[in-house]
């Protein structure tokens, strides 16, 4: 991809179903796993469709390369102050280029903004560049369990979880520290 790619924030139809599609075509090829992972990223994608995703505490992060959507982020709203960071992927394309980072401390913004407690997500081991952003923003895991999982013999899954300070007027919170940096 020799183009900028175009970050969009708002949610177009069809915009959910390529977001799904790009989970089961990279995570196939790169990782090896099975259509059950795409059905695992589509059964979060619907349940928050059917919420009426993204309400004014969540958000998407759509990118729009040539011939549509090559990366995606979202934050929903898991309830109880918890924020679920969800549907981080890019099309190799686009990795070393630091837009990951970038997006994660948009999100991180967003999370603080709105008022969560704590932000959660779920993994693999695999995923070593995107862990090293979360740890880098702070994010730790919590749990892991490793067998069969989607096709493959043995996968170790995470949950990474990360507490944030309430909000304070004129405290250095997370999201000043981000804003001078973005």
């Amino acid at each position: 991809m020799n183009a900028e790619p175009i970050i969009r924030r708002d949610l177009w139809p069809g915009d959910l179903g390529a977001v799904v599609k790009l989970h089961g075509t990279i995570y196939s090829r790169e990782y090896g796993v099975d259509s059950r992972f795409e059905g695992h990223v589509a059964a979060s994608v619907a349940q928050a469709a059917v919420r009426g995703f993204p309400t004014e505490r969540e958000a998407i992060w759509l990118v729009e390369g040539v011939g549509g959507i090559v990366g995606s982020l979202g934050l929903t709203d898991e309830g109880d102050g918890e924020g679920m960071v969800r549907w981080f992927v890019f099309d190799p394309s686009l990795r070393g280029r630091g837009l990951g980072r970038r997006l994660v401390a948009e999100l991180m913004l967003k999370a603080e903004d709105v008022g969560y407690s704590r932000l959660a997500l779920e993994t693999f081991s695999e995923l070593t560049a995107a862990a090293h952003i979360y740890r880098s923003h702070g994010f730790e895991v919590v749990w892991s369990e490793t067998g069969p999982r989607w096709g493959r013999g043995e996968i170790t899954y995470q949950r990474y979880e990360l507490e944030l300070a309430p909000r304070r007027a004129g405290a250095n919170t997370i999201a000043s520290q981000l804003r001078s940096a973005v």
